[in-house]
């Protein structure tokens, strides 16, 4: 299986699926920014055109560019759609509001951010206009010590400013797991939605004692704030439910309490 995956050169969660795919024995077409401008349809097509890709990893976004994270993500699914490649279109827990706190696949997307009304477009259009879809939402994405997570938690230990959410949260994944279940996604026929994320719900404050404790640093040197407090806009409890993703797939989703020991 020839596997394309956008984000694939310099994308954290791209450059994992690259080498894991490899490491699975596919043929593996990395692309990045430079290959194409995901916000040109033309040129998205040309990518895909010239690759013929059996299936492509849609790993690439911008937080703060609806061009990008949208309507970029459109213009693969349209080209995956025209050359029949089975699409995994990697999306973001951030499309729910946290209202509800827990959220499994029927659950409708209810953003209340620019960047997860993005993330619902994307994953909106994909649905609609590739027959062949798979659509994984996840979580906060980190473990191999140079996540953002990770390396904000160094910063805040080592200059003693800043502080951590306690009020937030959410299911933070291991990020070769979460590889693992995306190159498994695109082997297999599985369509629609599916949540890929850790098992274990917890605050960003709780991640970062953790990260800190993992790595020989001292949790007590992190401090603990609210978004309200902090006056940062975001779903504060956006549990999701993985079940279907433990159930259908064979790569384990470990909760942060494990990884992370």
């Amino acid at each position: 299986m020839r596997l394309l995956v956008t984000g694939g050169r310099t994308g954290y969660l791209g450059r994992h699926v690259v080498r894991r795919a490899l490491d699975a024995g596919l043929d593996v077409v990395a692309v990045g920014s430079l290959d194409a401008d995901l916000r040109d349809a033309a040129a998205v097509e040309g990518l895909v055109a010239r690759h013929r890709p059996d299936a492509i990893v849609h790993t690439a976004y911008v937080q703060a560019d609806w061009a990008v994270t949208a309507t970029g993500a459109a213009h693969v699914a349209t080209s995956a759609a025209r050359h029949g490649a089975r699409l995994v279109l990697v999306s973001s827990d951030v499309v729910f509001s946290g209202a509800d706190g827990r959220y499994d696949e029927s659950a409708p997307p209810d953003p209340i951010t620019a960047y997860g009304a993005a993330k619902a477009a994307a994953e909106t259009t994909a649905l609609a206009v590739c027959p062949d879809v798979v659509v994984a939402r996840t979580s906060l994405i980190l473990g191999d010590g140079d996540s953002q997570h990770e390396r904000l938690v160094h910063q805040l230990v080592a200059t003693g400013s800043g502080a951590l959410f306690e009020d937030e949260r959410r299911c933070p994944v291991h990020v070769e797991d979460l590889a693992d279940a995306l190159v498994e996604l695109a082997g297999s026929d599985r369509q629609g939605v599916i949540h890929v994320a850790g098992a274990d719900p917890m605050s960003r404050f709780a991640l970062g004692r953790l990260i800190a404790r993992r790595d020989g640093l001292d949790p007590g040197a992190l401090r603990a704030t609210t978004r309200a407090a902090a006056k940062v806009a975001g779903p504060v409890d956006v549990r999701l439910d993985s079940t279907v993703a433990s159930r259908v797939l064979t790569t384990r989703l470990r909760g942060a309490t494990e990884f992370l020991s």
